[in-house]
């Protein structure tokens, strides 16, 4: 669409110059991430006011900390509204010619599709757990391949992989990288997903996220930057700091809504595509292996609950953990929930910046 709008006023650009800066991707992304925090901004308060009308409201388990049951009611599927947001201000600045934009917004659109049809069968049709699990994961493993696929498929996409710190070793998997891109999907969308337990929890490393992997994919799709930091050079990689910058803008705009106390929840309408499309971003732009550390938080509240989980059934009903995800067992242990927010936000952001150093740690 941006083509379009600059071919459309190209004889303004012949007279006064100024629509060159439609083209540059640095461009694009800032105003693309304006573009998708107003949205968000400006259609908050309607949404909210619908999903409370609707009576849409967040489920409290009875048997989490004592301190939440006064959140709930509170509006819940909020995710919808990051959706909108991050697809119409997608259609607004990104470049729909590239091959990369058009699968992530397939990958958007189906994991939203699965985070919103889990949250409906729970909010509306009121079944108290939404989707089996067994349902959901299998449905997720089957989206995940298709866009697996479809970028294996990708003329200038590379199976080997990059490893963090290694400048000299990068295995090739070949046709084994579907199934391992399959996982890095999927691993994300619930990670993400179990990681949104608390006010802003979730989308503010997940801003985090999306701003650091904004500069790797920069980087990769720029000729001389990608030569002097030793980066894999991926010719269409450079439009999904675009998709990136967009991701953070959106989820700045929820976090206005989302910040404690919180008027409104993502739900698996939105941790679901949010965290399949950081996997999916981490594929694309070779950098799948450093999603541990950029999204470490989200890694180890995964953990967390795989080995709550695995110690219980092994020990026959012990614990390492007073609750899982981890954020629950810091307020159990008498954290007050701003400050285990405010003090994984920090543990985001220091990961992002190692990750980041990565670039000439070679």
């Amino acid at each position: 669409m941006t083509q379009m709008f600059y071919e459309f006023l190209y004889p303004l650009h012949e007279q006064f110059g100024f629509l060159n800066i439609f083209r540059y991707i640095t461009f694009r992304t800032i105003y693309g991430g304006l573009t998708a925090f107003l949205i968000c901004f400006i259609l908050g308060p309607f949404v909210i006011r619908k999903l409370a009308t609707m009576q849409i409201g967040q489920i409290i388990q009875t048997d989490g900390p004592q301190s939440h049951l006064g959140k709930q009611g509170t509006p819940t599927m909020g995710g919808i509204l990051i959706l909108v947001s991050i697809l119409a201000t997608t259609l607004l600045w990104g470049n729909l010619s590239n091959h990369y934009v058009n699968i992530l917004v397939l990958n958007l659109v189906l994991f939203g599709f699965i985070g919103f049809i889990d949250d409906y069968l729970m909010q509306v049709k009121k079944r108290n757990m939404g989707f089996t699990a067994k349902g959901k994961f299998a449905i997720q493993v089957l989206f995940a391949l298709i866009i697996s696929y479809l970028i294996y498929k990708c003329p200038d996409f590379d199976t080997s992989l990059t490893i963090p710190f290694f400048k000299n070793f990068s295995p090739d998997l070949g046709i084994f990288y579907i199934p391992f891109a399959c996982l890095v999907i999927v691993g994300t969308s619930n990670a993400v997903n179990l990681t949104d337990g608390l006010d802003g929890l979730a989308i503010g490393p997940y801003i985090v996220a999306s701003v650091t992997y904004m500069f790797f994919a920069y980087v990769a799709g720029h000729t001389q930057f990608a030569e002097y930091l030793h980066v894999r050079h991926i010719t269409s990689a450079g439009e999904i700091s675009v998709i990136c910058g967009i991701l953070a803008g959106a989820g700045m705009g929820f976090l206005w809504f989302n910040a404690h106390p919180a008027q409104v929840f993502m739900g698996d309408s939105g941790s679901i595509p949010l965290g399949a499309m950081l996997g999916a971003i981490a594929i694309v732009t070779k950098q799948e292996i450093l999603l541990l550390i950029v999204g470490g938080l989200f890694v180890i509240e995964a953990l967390s609950v795989i080995l709550q989980v695995s110690y219980f059934k092994l020990t026959k009903g012990k614990r390492i953990f007073r609750m899982a995800p981890l954020h629950h067992h810091f307020e159990l242990k008498g954290w007050h929930e701003s400050k285990v927010i405010v003090r994984f936000w920090i543990i985001s952001i220091t990961l992002a910046l190692i990750s980041l150093s990565t670039l000439k740690i070679r």
